[in-house]
């Protein structure tokens, strides 16, 4: 297709399926070719308690393969959304995000730099070398995908690239450039991720170049710049580098093939994010609201955020080990809990009760309100003042409420969750 056909095949999706779908643009190119995205859900443009996934295409200008096989999948699904589980799954359970072309304009030219001549996958910020940090001299394609990525809070994510077959991970670069394994604290997950892709593919797994069809960026061949690295580090965002054909330029009689043999791969891959790892929702004990909080895991040094809205949070993690979850919010009293995650998703809810203070006072919550901060202190100036038993006849009132109030919270909880397949209420 070209650009123009693409454009053309993208707003006619959404005209089709827009009972679950929306088209937006995340800006334009150098040439000012609009940078369209598909979201897929059954609540399309609205903020829910979910994992976003998204995929994204055509990053080198010359590997063209994977701008049609993502038009391919968003009408598969739009086909098979009643009729297959796998398909209902994802519809129902993860917004996902599907951006065709990033750079149209290096497609049209038939070259990997996009307009200016600059490699999109060698242009972002980068962990080891600053040549690349002043934000004003990035391509408007990177600075489209960095803007993405701070309004919407994906989960996960992979971009299809062209010339070999494997499902590559992080790190993409090492500290001395030299060519060797660099593992990132999420060495076991993205290999876990990696083979989800590669075992379900027609012929991936059986590569005799990478064992199991899947490799270490950095033991290939390090770059730098990478958009993977940037997603992991400055998203909280997942990202493999999926090399879906030999032929960067495959005749298009090919495509039907290259489909059929990465169909299910890229199904699994976003049904991963709601059938394994862990999930859960961040609520104060004091008043019951989500606390944007932080995820972390002992013994992985990689911190994940709950959503603004819903406090919800969405923890890859490799199946059938054990972990101690913790969930830490400032002006909270921290929780952990220790979990054995089997081959299905968990769900961990957790409750925090607000921090005291030395002198016995409540700790500020982030999510609450500077007024009545006077009126609060001389309040307990007051009670202080009043005679010994009233006072303590007091305590024991609000510890009953504050009772009755957990139980509530946790009654609604479990009344509103969405049939996980396991719960846990810390």
């Amino acid at each position: 297709m070209t650009n123009s056909e693409l454009e053309k095949a993208v707003k006619e999706f959404g005209q089709r399926c827009s009972h679950i779908s929306r088209i937006y643009s995340i800006g334009t190119s150098v040439k000012g070719v609009p940078l369209w995205v598909i979201e897929i859900s059954d609540k399309p443009g609205e903020e829910e308690p979910e994992p976003a996934f998204k995929f994204v295409g055509n990053v080198h200008g010359d590997e063209p393969v994977g701008r049609e096989l993502l038009i391919l999948l968003a009408n598969w699904i739009c086909d098979n959304y009643m009729r297959d589980p796998l398909v209902k799954l994802i519809v129902e359970n993860v917004h996902l995000h599907i951006l065709p072309s990033m750079n149209p304009d290096g497609f049209s030219l038939r070259r990997r730099g996009n307009a200016n001549g600059i490699d999109l996958n060698r242009d972002f910020p980068d962990q080891f070398f600053p040549w690349n940090d002043y934000e004003d001299a990035r391509q408007p394609e990177t600075k489209a995908i960095m803007s993405w990525l701070r309004e919407i809070h994906f989960t996960a994510s992979a971009s299809l690239h062209g010339g070999a077959l494997v499902a590559n991970y992080p790190w993409d670069g090492t500290q001395d450039k030299r060519r060797n394994y660099y593992a990132c604290p999420d060495d076991g997950t993205f290999r876990f991720l990696a083979s989800v892709y590669s075992q379900s593919h027609y012929n991936m797994s059986l590569s005799k170049e990478f064992k199991g069809g899947i490799t270490n960026g950095a033991s290939w061949y390090p770059i730098y710049g990478g958009m993977q690295d940037w997603n992991y580090i400055y998203g909280g965002c997942f990202e493999l580098t999926l090399e879906i054909s030999d032929n960067k330029w495959p005749n298009a009689k090919e495509l039907p093939t290259i489909w059929e043999y990465n169909k299910i791969s890229m199904l699994n891959l976003v049904a991963s994010l709601v059938k394994t790892g862990v999930h859960g929702r961040v609520f104060s004990s004091d008043r019951g609201r989500p606390l944007p909080g932080s995820i972390t895991i002992k013994g992985i040094n990689y911190t994940v955020k709950a959503g603004m809205a819903f406090a919800d949070y969405h923890r890859i993690l490799v199946p059938v080990e054990r972990y101690e979850v913790m969930a830490a919010v400032p002006g909270y009293k921290s929780k952990a809990t220790s979990i054995w995650l089997g081959e299905e998703a968990m769900t961990v809810d957790f409750i925090l009760d607000p921090g005291v203070t030395s002198e016995g006072t409540l700790l500020q919550s982030i999510c609450g309100c500077n007024c009545g901060h006077k009126s609060r202190h001389l309040l307990v100036d007051y009670f202080w003042g009043i005679h010994f038993e009233v006072y303590l006849v007091l305590i024991v009132v609000l510890a009953f409420l504050c009772f009755l109030l957990r139980r509530r919270i946790k009654f609604n909880l479990l009344k509103h969750r969405q049939s996980p397949k396991r719960s846990v209420m810390v």
